[in-house]
């Protein structure tokens, strides 16, 4: 095995989905804001969600490429775990390691613990596993060939997907909402469509239009909830500290 250190691509913030499409129907208002703001974004997907009961993957792999250039991320990685059926394996945990060494996040945004789908939770315990081995000098991956140096990143954050939490904090993404909703558009296979409905296979509950009322609603709760008109929920692994309350003033 080659001593040489592996490539490095590093960013500011990776935000790991289970299936193409959950970074964007949860937290891409917040990436949009962090994308205008000029910090480095990078988006990982478990699985090409071959199982999902509308469209394929290679249409999905379309559409999660032109949600990416939407979001201009740096890169957008695909690990080809088994859709519907991830196991919070080593094995799969070592390829988030790998990601994680190689894209160096200072923050990390992904699935919550508890959620309606399986993967969603087993992606939550998937990253919560590598976070800690992606530390851990002695816990060897590779990268292209070439052996990776340990990452230690600063915060992880969950968004929330369909079952609510009780949120550490919110972001406001009011100038971005409309763009976010944009986002879950181009996932035209899986959303509703009008005029589409049965182009890409039976109704699902994120292809009805209650799915995306339900989005927006969300959203604009949860921005009453700070005095904005529409925010994203987040759930921090670990305490968040304030500096001074002067961030209030």
């Amino acid at each position: 095995m080659s001593e040489v250190q592996a490539p490095v691509q590093p960013v500011d913030v990776l935000a790991i989905g289970a299936h193409p499409d959950d970074v964007e129907f949860t937290c891409g208002g917040t990436l949009l804001r962090l994308a205008a703001e000029g910090k480095k974004v990078a988006i990982v997907d478990c699985t090409r969600g071959e199982m999902g009961s509308r469209g394929n993957a290679d249409i999905r792999d379309q559409e999660a490429q032109q949600a990416a250039e939407m979001l201009n991320v740096v890169e957008r990685v695909n690990l080809e775990m088994p859709d519907g059926m991830i196991e919070p394996s080593l094995s799969n945990a070592t390829k988030i390691v790998q990601v994680l060494r190689y894209f160096q996040p200072t923050i990390v945004l992904f699935p919550p613990a508890f959620e309606r789908h399986p993967d969603h939770e087993a992606v939550h315990r998937l990253v919560r596993r590598a976070l800690f081995l992606s530390g851990l000098a002695r816990f060897e991956t590779t990268w292209q060939g070439y052996v990776q140096s340990r990452w230690i990143i600063k915060k992880a954050f969950s968004y929330m997907q369909v079952y609510e939490f009780q949120p550490d904090f919110f972001v406001d993404i009011s100038p971005v909402f409309e763009r976010k909703m944009a986002l879950v558009r181009a996932y035209r296979s899986q959303v509703y469509t009008p005029g589409a409905e049965q182009k890409y296979g039976p109704q699902t509950f994120i292809s009805s239009a209650d799915f995306l009322e339900m989005l927006e609603s969300r959203a604009r709760y949860f921005g009453t909830l700070i005095g904005v008109q529409y925010a994203e929920a987040f759930q921090s692994l670990t305490p968040v500290g304030l500096p001074s309350l002067s961030v209030f003033l």
